[in-house]
């Protein structure tokens, strides 16, 4: 639990009472800024950046655009019987701004904008952004917490070595961690992986850079409740970083995104995976990979914005 430590009750939301939902400015949930409150339990901020893309671009526009479909995100999480709002003090960092045409720099800076937001806030989960972000996140992470375990919510295994030469993408994150001992090789667990692959060697490898995979055709064969069972046994008492592509979430569900997949898992399914997990040690996280221009009605940007509300919910206290 990440309780608020300030003896002054924490800022909430606006009152939408007073100010319609749709007025203002967009902060995550309406919540106040962390200038506004100098230090936060839990920072939300952005990361406008998508330089490490392979194939459809656009997540650079996605964390404006999970703010603007959070407006109607509300105090009371009944689902955790939690008011995350009320008992920790969060608070919308705004961006980390990450340079978009040099991608080591970008790295470099999305790590010592992470740093620097540690410095004000106990705890950050970032809106991407593509996934290459994780890597420099779960970097800050390891300095803080050691090696930590890692739930990776995907439709792919973002393990793969390089990309025309390129050893950081939106498709290694997470081998480089592993490489460079950010991860925790006992306690990581991929969730969701379903497609393709390149071949039967990127499992093997993926194993042997510590994960465990509970794919979406264990969720259909075994049932979610199975599956989270799974990565409780796995995950253990560890600190976990949770990192999220929406597109872990069938078409259906997050069509605004840049890698779809189907046969993905449904939000409701991925909103339980946290909830079920939020008595855990949850220290940082990710929501990644929102590419507006092919979203339809905000249905990503919804889904992303209820899936961070839960990771907040969690680090707020969660379940009891």
């Amino acid at each position: 639990m990440t309780p608020h430590s300030d003896t002054t009750a924490p800022i909430g939301p606006r009152d939408s009472a007073q100010t319609p939902r749709y007025a203002g400015p967009a902060t995550f949930a309406l919540l106040p800024t962390l200038d506004e409150v100098g230090h936060a339990d839990i920072a939300v901020a952005g990361v406008p950046f998508d330089s490490g893309v392979s194939y459809r671009p656009g997540a650079r526009f996605g964390p404006n655009h999970v703010r603007e479909s959070s407006r109607l995100l509300r105090p009371y999480n009944p689902a955790q019987d939690i008011s995350p709002f009320a008992v920790a003090q969060v608070a919308d960092a705004g961006d980390i701004v990450a340079n978009p045409f040099n991608l080591d720099e970008a790295v470099a800076q999305v790590a010592d904008g992470a740093r620097a937001l540690l410095e004000r806030a106990d705890r950050l989960v970032c809106i991407g952004g593509d996934h290459t972000i994780a890597y420099p996140l779960l970097k800050v992470m390891a300095e803080k917490h050691g090696p930590v375990a890692v739930l990776h919510a995907d439709a792919h295994l973002d393990t793969w070595d390089t990309y025309f030469g390129a050893p950081v993408t939106h498709g290694t994150p997470f081998r480089r961690a592993s490489e460079e001992g950010f991860i925790d090789l006992t306690a990581s667990a991929h969730l969701g992986t379903r497609g393709p692959l390149y071949g039967k060697r990127d499992l093997d490898e993926d194993a042997a850079l510590g994960f465990q995979i509970t794919g979406s055709v264990d969720i259909e064969e075994h049932g979610i409740a199975a599956a989270i069972d799974r990565l409780r046994a796995r995950l253990g008492d560890a600190p976990v970083y949770i990192s999220i592509d929406v597109d872990v979430m069938d078409p259906a569900h997050a069509p605004g995104t840049g890698t779809p997949e189907a046969g993905g898992m449904t939000s409701r399914e991925m909103m339980r995976v946290i909830r079920e997990l939020s008595d855990l040690n949850i220290v940082g996280a990710d929501v990644v990979e929102v590419a507006p221009a092919y979203d339809h009605a905000q249905l990503t940007g919804i889904a992303a914005s209820h899936l961070v509300y839960e990771l907040v919910s969690a680090m707020s206290g969660g379940q009891r």
